[in-house]
This record gives C-alpha cells, sequence and structure tokens, in this order.
C-alpha cells in the first residue's frame, strides 16, 4: 500500500510540474505574440511606404485575423488569473489553447513578413539596382556593332532560314536597352515623387528589358559556335549514313530496310554543294532522322531473319481454331446460365477480349482480311493461341459447373428417398433449385455433348 501511494504522489508531482511549465509556457508565447504583432505593424508601414498599399494587403489582413484570435488568447490568460478558483484541468486546457493561438499568430505573421522580405529589400536599394541597369545597358550596347557584324558575316555563309532566330536580335537589343533606360529614369522621378509602387514597377521593367537585351545578344555569338559544331556533326553524319547504306546492302531487303534506304539517299543528295549557303541544323536533323530510320529497319530486319516468319496458313488455322472455340464456349456457357458460376465467365470474356484484340493487330476481322502482314503475324499467332487456349478452360469450367449442378442418381426426395449430394455446385452460379430444373429439362441434351 505504501508503495501505491508513493507512485501516486510522485505522478502527482510529475503532472504539477507539467502544468507549472505549460502555464510559464503560455505566458511567454503572449509576450512573444504580441511583440510579433507590434514588429509587423512597424513592418507594414514601412513596406507601405515602399512598396505601396497594394503590396501589403495580405500582411494587413494576416494582422487583423492575428488580433481577433490573440483577443481570445488574453481572455483565456484573464480568466487563469481572476478571483475564480479554477480546477487544474481547466487550466492545462486553457493555457494549451493559448499555447496554440500565440504559436499559430506568429506562424502566419512571420509567412507573410517574409514573402515582402525580397521586395521590401529591392526597394531599399532602388538607387543601387538602377545604377546597375544603367550600367548594364551602358555595357549591352556597347556589344550591339559587334552582333551586327557577326549577323552580316554569318548571311554570307548560312541560309536565311538558319538565321531566322539571331538575324532580328541586334535590332531587337537595342530596342530593348532603349526601353530599360526610360524604364529607369521614370522610376527614379515616380520614387522622388512618393510615388513607390509605380516607381518599383518601373524598375523591375528596366532590370528585365536590360537582362533580355543582353540575352539577344549573347544568342548571336552562341548561334556562330553551334552553327560551327552543326556542320563539324553533319559531315561525321554524312560519312557515317554513306557507310550504313553499304551495310545495309547485306540485310534482308524487306519494305522497310528498302524504304529507309531510299530515305536516306534522298537526305544525302539533298545536301548543298560546297559554297552554297544552308541551313547546318534543318539539314543535321534530316540526316539525323533518316540514319536512325534506316538503323531501326535493319536491326527489325535482321531480328526477323533470326525467327521463322508463321506462314498464312498457319496463322488462319489458329484463328479459325480461336473462333471455333469461343463458339462452342459460348454456346454452351448461354444455354446454361443458371447453372454457369464466375471461372468459366471470366475465361470466356478474357478469350473475347484478346479475340478483339487479335483484329486490332491484322487491321480488320481477322477471319476475313485478305492478308496478314508479316511483320504482324507472330502477334496474331499468340493472340489466336491465348483466345482459344481461354476459350477452352470457360469450356472446362462450364463442364465442372454443369456436372456439379446435376441431380445425383437415386429415389427422388419427395419419395422418401436421401437428399445427400442432391444439388451441390461450385463457382457463382444461380439459385440451385433453378439450375436443378434446367438439369431436369435438359440432362439428356448435356449428356450427348459431353459425355
Amino acid at each position: 500500500m505504501a508503495g501505491f501511494w508513493g507512485r501516486r504522489k510522485r505522478e502527482q508531482a510529475e503532472t504539477a510540474q507539467q502544468d507549472a511549465d505549460l502555464a510559464r509556457r503560455a505566458q511567454s508565447s503572449l509576450v512573444a505574440a504580441d511583440e510579433h504583432i507590434r514588429l509587423a505593424v512597424d513592418e507594414v508601414s514601412f513596406a507601405e511606404a515602399e512598396l505601396g498599399p497594394n503590396a501589403v494587403g495580405d500582411l494587413r489582413a494576416a494582422l487583423d485575423s492575428v488580433r481577433t484570435h490573440m483577443q481570445e488568447a488574453f481572455h483565456l490568460h484573464q480568466l487563469n488569473h481572476d478571483e475564480i478558483p479554477d480546477t487544474a484541468d481547466e487550466l492545462r486546457t486553457r493555457n494549451t489553447r493559448i499555447v496554440q493561438l500565440c504559436e499559430w499568430a506568429e506562424d502566419l505573421l512571420e509567412d507573410r513578413m517574409a514573402a515582402l522580405a525580397e521586395p521590401i529589400e529591392r526597394a531599399r536599394r532602388a538607387p543601387e539596382i538602377i545604377a546597375r541597369v544603367r550600367a548594364d545597358a551602358a555595357r549591352v550596347r556597347e556589344r550591339i556593332p559587334h552582333a551586327r557584324e557577326t549577323v552580316a558575316r554569318l548571311a554570307t555563309r548560312y541560309a536565311p532560314s538558319a538565321l531566322e532566330g539571331v538575324a532580328a536580335n541586334p535590332a531587337e537589343a537595342e530596342q530593348l536597352l532603349s526601353f530599360a533606360e526610360h524604364s529607369a529614369g521614370v522610376a527614379e522621378r515616380r520614387r522622388e515623387a512618393g510615388q513607390r509602387e509605380q516607381a518599383n514597377l518601373a524598375m523591375e521593367a528596366a532590370t528585365e528589358a536590360a537582362r533580355r537585351a543582353e540575352t539577344l545578344v549573347d544568342a548571336v555569338e552562341t548561334f556562330e559556335v553551334e552553327a560551327l559544331r552543326a556542320e563539324a556533326t553533319l559531315g561525321a553524319i554524312v560519312e557515317d549514313s554513306r557507310g550504313d547504306l553499304i551495310a545495309a546492302r547485306t540485310a534482308p531487303q524487306v519494305p522497310a530496310v528498302i524504304e529507309a534506304m531510299s530515305a536516306l539517299q534522298t537526305a544525302l543528295a539533298a545536301l548543298p554543294a560546297a559554297g552554297v549557303n544552308t541551313d547546318p541544323f534543318e539539314h543535321l536533323t534530316r540526316m539525323r532522322e533518316a540514319n536512325a530510320a534506316l538503323d531501326a529497319a535493319v536491326a527489325a530486319a535482321l531480328e526477323r531473319a533470326a525467327r521463322p516468319i508463321p506462314e498464312l496458313g498457319h496463322v488462319r488455322n489458329a484463328i479459325d481454331d480461336a473462333d471455333r472455340q469461343l463458339a462452342v464456349a459460348r454456346d454452351v456457357i448461354a444455354g446454361h446460365r443458371g447453372w454457369i458460376g464466375a471461372d468459366a465467365r471470366t475465361r470466356l470474356a478474357e478469350a473475347e477480349r484478346v479475340r478483339a484484340d487479335l483484329d486490332r493487330v491484322v487491321g480488320g476481322a481477322a477471319a476475313t482480311v485478305p492478308t496478314i502482314p508479316e511483320d504482324d503475324r507472330d502477334q496474331a499467332m499468340e493472340f489466336a493461341r491465348r483466345s482459344a487456349q481461354l476459350a477452352g478452360d470457360a469450356l472446362r469450367y462450364a463442364q465442372r459447373d454443369i456436372d456439379a449442378s446435376r441431380p445425383s442418381a437415386g429415389p427422388h426426395p419427395q419419395w422418401g428417398g436421401p437428399m445427400e449430394g442432391f444439388g451441390r455446385r461450385t463457382g457463382g452460379g444461380s439459385d440451385l433449385v433453378g439450375g436443378i430444373l434446367g438439369g431436369l429439362v435438359i440432362g439428356s441434351i448435356l449428356d450427348g455433348i459431353f459425355d
């Protein structure tokens, strides 16, 4: 007994300590949340001055919501310290709620203030950013004459279609730089006039315009390098393609290989002579596609040659066998629906699905199509055999269900004979009595089919 009371006192002491810690945490959370609110109020004022009223809408809404909920937290704290005695459970519940409200308030304000941190920082650095935009614009403008010369030089070597992506870049870059410089001036004037929101928008526009202008100028220099690389790659692919054409002559000359060889020869013949302005990117794309198509056709032909192609007659025989077995299975199951369980029905449904896939493979009704392409015969044979196998399985399961549903031999139950084994069935057939009555009517027919 002494041990029990000692353990209980220890538990009570631990609970009291936990409640005291929770109370201190609730008080410190109230102080921290209240300070966070005051900080957020100051941040709203500064952000509105720097970014304009529209930018601080989310933070203002968060502040309103936090103030509303913090009133509840302060009210709960007041209840904890009024003259009315409270139970330990009441104090614990209130302090827990206070902590929850304060943590939620701090998290919400922190999230909204963090979203404004970067825009505020940029607004504070507006003079520095505007100066950098002007410096970047001046630096990029110095590169425009060289970009124009590069485009002119490229025009003597490459076709207009190849230069479509960069021919207008110098002119567009110059326009963007003028816009960036103008926007920087607008940003300064709006900022001096106290129109901070408009000033920030103009500053962002200036920064983006200067960045895009530099990207356009860089693209001209990048194009020249990429064009030279494309020419080198094209030369290598041409040599490789000529070798592939020679090797393809030893591959099985099936229609796909012959067609791919012709396409590659056409692509080679379309290459311009030396000294003619060309589009290396377009020719490289054509050569790659034609070369890859020939490789794929040769690989498929060699793979096909490694295994025999089923004769058309064998495929048709397999299709006919599948259709016959499907017809028998359908008739038996349709004629004895009350006795047939789920296994037979499932096999029949799957057999019919595979048979439908067979029609899609051959591009029509498999039983009547004039011919089946050699490339499709393996799959057609596989589907036909699978359909026949499933139909045979359906027929065997149907036979099992019918046998299980037949009345057993012996005296009729109404004459006092035993009923042992009467009406047994397996699978998921319909009502037992329906199966028995059906068996009495058509039992002789079933005997003729299955026995």
